[in-house]
């Protein structure tokens, strides 16, 4: 039989999805397989929710552009996006589907909008993203210790930092004795 014949419709594997994140909210036990069935959600929660940031930063942009065409053609405005509860996440070597409530999702979706935005910094958008991250650990999958979001915005601000710093210790004056004047290099 051909494989296209066996895989699940996307409407299939969504209910899947939420069973399976419901299934893990519900489990009462503190057994070691409650444990490592509560951090697989956790991961899949955590790309979740940086999937769905990353959503409402990209889709605030194009919807932007979008209300600016419009406008400038006298057109009415689309709508603004919505977020989805669900997100398709790579899962070893296939894909499935991640669900969250609405709540959490609406959160995370709203936040990368502001960010886009500029409303919020980054180290706030970490911030509000990882209290977000650290109530669903806690309070949905009962995790001991809290999963980490926006990894790839927090690796981003480090590099920057250390750019910074580096360029900083370069600069005129600094205590390496790299400056040659005050003026600054020589040569420029």
């Amino acid at each position: 039989m051909l494989s296209i014949f066996n895989r699940n419709s996307p409407a299939d594997e969504m209910k899947r999805a939420v069973a399976a994140y419901e299934k893990v909210v519900s489990l009462e036990s503190d057994s070691r397989d409650a444990r490592s069935a509560r951090m697989r959600m956790g991961m899949i929660c955590r790309a979740h929710l940086d999937k769905t940031f990353v959503a409402g930063a990209e889709q605030i942009a194009a919807w932007q552009e979008l209300a600016r065409m419009a406008l400038v053609a006298g057109k009415p405005v689309p709508e603004m996006p919505t977020p989805s509860k669900f997100q398709k996440i790579r899962a070893g070597e296939s894909d499935i589907y991640a669900y969250l409530p609405e709540e959490f999702v609406a959160e995370a979706f709203a936040l990368g909008v502001r960010y886009q935005k500029t409303e919020l910094s980054a180290p706030k958008a970490i911030e509000a993203m990882q209290a977000l991250a650290t109530q669903i650990s806690r309070y949905e999958l009962r995790l001991e210790e809290p999963f980490l979001v926006l990894s790839f915005l927090r690796d981003e601000l480090a590099e920057q930092a250390a750019l910074q710093e580096a360029a900083e210790g370069l600069s005129p004056g600094s205590a390496d004795g790299a400056a040659t004047s005050p003026g600054g290099p020589t040569g420029l």
